[in-house]
């Protein structure tokens, strides 16, 4: 079982969080809005939306996964980082450093490591167990007091 959960961690760590970090990270050059939280949500999980003016336009788009401000309540006014060319792909300026996704990644990635050793340890264990007890000459009763004794 600590395997599996070593492999989901993992996973969430390569496949999600880093993405996600690196996702971040390439808005820090983008172009720079005043927005307000449109829907609010779960943002840490891709779920919030904000809305601002771009190029003359009113734009609502989606927080990327790894975005902070979950707390924060419809209304809430924040600054955020977009693409020139696609607005849709917009950030919260305190998150274009990597944010809650970079933590997120290590913590998952530093998780994964620990169930891996756990599940090492335990193997180890297990073949050690194993052993002792095929010894030749060794009978499971070894060592036990028999009832006549």
């Amino acid at each position: 079982m600590s395997l599996v959960i070593a492999l989901l961690l993992g996973a969430l760590s390569v496949l999600v969080m880093f993405p996600a970090a690196q996702h971040l990270r390439s808005l820090q050059d983008g172009e720079r809005a005043h927005a307000t939280l449109h829907t609010s949500g779960a943002c840490m999980a891709g779920h919030c939306q904000v809305k601002f003016e771009a190029a003359g336009r009113t734009v609502v788009a989606d927080l990327p996964v790894g975005s902070g401000g979950g707390r924060s309540s419809v209304g809430a006014r924040l600054t955020v980082r977009y693409q020139a060319d696609d607005p849709q792909v917009v950030a919260r300026e305190e998150d274009v450093g990597g944010g809650g996704a970079a933590v997120l990644a290590v913590m998952s990635g530093g998780g994964a490591l620990l169930f891996l050793v756990m599940s090492v340890v335990a193997a180890i264990f297990v073949a050690r167990q194993r052993r002792a007890d095929s010894t030749p000459g060794r009978t499971p009763q070894d060592g036990q007091r028999h009832g006549g004794d």
